[in-house]
């Protein structure tokens, strides 16, 4: 399977994650990302086993499919790989993607999670297709979580990757995406805006008014 085109991964983000506090398990997340119109589902499931991860992608690979909604398994390529997924996203600590075997990267597309100019710069050099920045705004989804970067920043690291997409992160609601999307972000990546919202299917839909999937 060949990644699919940057434009792909332009839009919402909904990170479907497992983490037990949120009142969504994974499953209601995805139905909210699928129907609502977001452009991509990362899975990003940290509290179960291997398996029972795998379990999760390969279901919603067939989901996605279905949708027309790009597949993004967080930190593990061999996962990713194993689900057919359309990507693998990595963070800093992870391992870096010219680490990545190069027959597994003809199959997935790379996006990498950014804090600061220079890591955006150096994402961009190892051939990143999308970069993630942040976090935006505060947020209380990580406990080791950066401190807020803002949207000047945000902004600055827009112009310096151009035409990369660059995903924001970090306390994004539907109140802040359009400050988001007038500093250049092509689109906005959430967890607890869906997972923990009482309306997740409205607040998907309230995110993408902003920032429409692209066409296949």
């Amino acid at each position: 399977m060949r990644p699919r085109p940057s434009a792909g991964f332009r839009g919402v983000h909904v990170l479907v994650d497992d983490d037990p506090r949120w009142p969504h398990p994974p499953g209601a997340q995805a139905e909210a990302a699928l129907r609502g119109g977001a452009a991509v589902i990362q899975v990003r499931a940290k509290h179960g086993s291997d398996r029972s991860r795998l379990v999760l992608a390969r279901d919603l690979r067939k989901k996605a499919t279905r949708a027309g909604v790009a597949l993004v398994v967080n930190d593990r390529f061999d996962l990713a790989l194993l689900a057919e997924a359309d990507g693998v996203h990595l963070g800093q600590s992870d391992l870096a993607p010219s680490r990545i075997p190069p027959d597994a990267r003809e199959r997935l597309a790379v996006g990498r999670s950014t804090h600061d100019l220079a890591q955006a710069r150096r994402a961009v050099e190892e051939g990143a297709r999308y970069i993630a920045f942040g976090p935006v705004f505060a947020t209380s989804t990580k406990a080791d979580a950066e401190p807020a970067r803002g949207l000047e920043a945000l902004a600055a690291v827009v112009r310096a990757v151009a035409p990369r997409p660059v995903i924001a992160i970090g306390g994004i609601t539907a109140e802040r995406a359009r400050a988001v999307r007038e500093a250049g972000a092509a689109g906005v990546a959430v967890i607890s805006a869906v997972a923990g919202s009482a309306a997740p299917l409205q607040a998907v839909r309230d995110l993408a008014l902003l920032f429409p999937r692209e066409p296949q």
